[in-house]
């Protein structure tokens, strides 16, 4: 077996994480041992309500002796939240509770080196409160690599990554660089190289309809085109930029391994039209391998016993090696 576990974030408590992370043990075998951080009697709660059944292993938090794991039973360093029904409207009362589970998890990775990170899903809304676009960037802040990490949503046939986050339109073009791009690109071949061995071919986006601009200075002829260019000369794989609405076509999709985007749904719309759950998220550049299942906490289905656990079984699979 596998010693190094995977650390798992429950996150939001009123999502449906719980819901596939019992699917997704119940589907599958795992090598490495999998310790999830969360409360353990929302946990047996819900485990009740949507019918499953699995022993819990209580361990603490400064365990270490991992080469004793196994997933004959779940692995839970208990997180205590207090909650009337396990199945409760979101809001800010969870707080705390997310935050502090983060902390022990980052806190674990840190003291024993561990590199295999899972989280589920929050509210933006409610716990980044605007302070932070999303969690990818709330983890560069926590382990200081602001600006040095990239979003990719991997699927094995194409992935994806958009320069900008979770951002407004309005604010897009006045964050994207020549930088940027160069570190994105950068990141994202680096990842390739550890996981596959592979030179990943990418094609990268414009920002404007067709890259057109009516406007003197366009964003493609002062900050793409430059970075494709740079990016060239250091003999990376690297084309475009595409204009969005063809990008996607079957043609370039077998000619790309990477498309990248300037902005969230540019990209993330086509992808998940394309490959439904069929993906993981993946934050490149800390000093671990962050994954999150591709969706958000999905309250419309919360406790109904009907979410799809693909996204989560994909991300524990990616991290059992």
């Amino acid at each position: 077996m596998n010693n190094e576990p995977i650390i798992i974030v429950s996150g939001e408590p009123n999502s449906v994480f719980l819901e596939i992370f019992f699917k997704s043990l119940k589907s599958n075998k795992y090598k490495s041992p999998l310790i999830i951080i969360c409360s353990k009697r929302l946990l047996e709660e819900q485990m009740k309500i949507l019918g499953f059944f699995f022993e819990i292993n209580t361990i603490k938090k400064n365990f270490s002796e991992f080469n004793k794991l196994n997933n004959k039973k779940v692995n839970l360093i208990n997180i205590n939240y207090k909650f009337v029904n396990c199945f409760e409207k979101i809001s800010n009362k969870s707080n705390t509770y997310i935050k502090k589970s983060f902390d022990v998890a980052l806190e674990i990775i840190h003291q024993n080196k561990l590199g295999k990170f899972i989280n589920g899903p929050i509210s933006k809304k409610y716990f980044l409160r605007g302070k932070t676009l999303g969690i990818t960037e709330y983890l560069a802040k926590k382990t200081k690599k602001i600006d040095k990490v990239a979003m990719l949503i991997f699927n094995n046939n194409l992935s994806v990554s958009p320069l900008t986050t979770h951002l407004a339109l309005k604010n897009v073009h006045k964050n994207i660089s020549i930088k940027k791009i160069y570190i994105h690109v950068k990141l994202i071949i680096e990842f390739y190289k550890v996981n596959f061995n592979k030179k990943p071919k990418i094609a990268i986006t414009g920002l404007n309809p067709h890259c057109e601009s009516n406007f003197k200075d366009s964003e493609e002829e002062i900050i793409i085109i430059p970075a494709i260019k740079k990016l060239r000369l250091k003999k990376l794989k690297v084309d475009g930029p595409f204009p969005a609405d063809t990008i996607f076509t079957k043609k370039n999709l077998k000619d790309y391994d990477v498309i990248i985007g300037m902005y969230h749904d540019q990209v993330l719309s086509p992808m998940k039209a394309l490959f439904n759950f069929d993906a993981i998220n993946i934050t490149l550049g800390l000093p671990f391998v962050r994954i999150s299942p591709d969706h958000g906490p999905n309250t419309s289905m919360l406790g109904k016993n009907l979410s799809d656990p693909k996204s989560l079984i994909q991300a524990l699979k990616f991290l059992d090696k």
